[in-house]
């Protein structure tokens, strides 16, 4: 895909970043990150932009975190389902 320049605007500051792939993603990721900050900076009571940039760069971290936690179990137990069946296929087809 085409690089081209996307400006997005994230708690109050604007960026011009490069996307390579559908603009309207980038826009998405941007709005949400700009609403977790914007979320962050109301809970901590402070508008200092680096103190909200890394409590927000830790909130992602962590829910990355978790999704990768959860994928690994789903990875686990597909293997466990899948070789369930496998059994069961060898066992119908003795």
């Amino acid at each position: 895909m085409d690089r081209q320049p996307v400006k997005v605007t994230i708690f109050n500051q604007t960026f011009t970043l490069i996307s390579q792939g559908d603009p309207a993603e980038l826009l998405g990721v941007a709005r949400e990150v700009d609403q977790l900050m914007h979320t962050i900076a109301e809970k901590a009571g402070s508008a200092d932009v680096n103190r909200v940039a890394i409590l927000t760069c830790l909130h992602l971290a962590d829910r990355l975190r978790s999704v990768e936690s959860l994928e690994s179990k789903l990875t686990d137990r597909a293997a466990h389902f899948s070789a369930l069946l496998e059994q069961v296929l060898q066992e119908r087809d003795s």
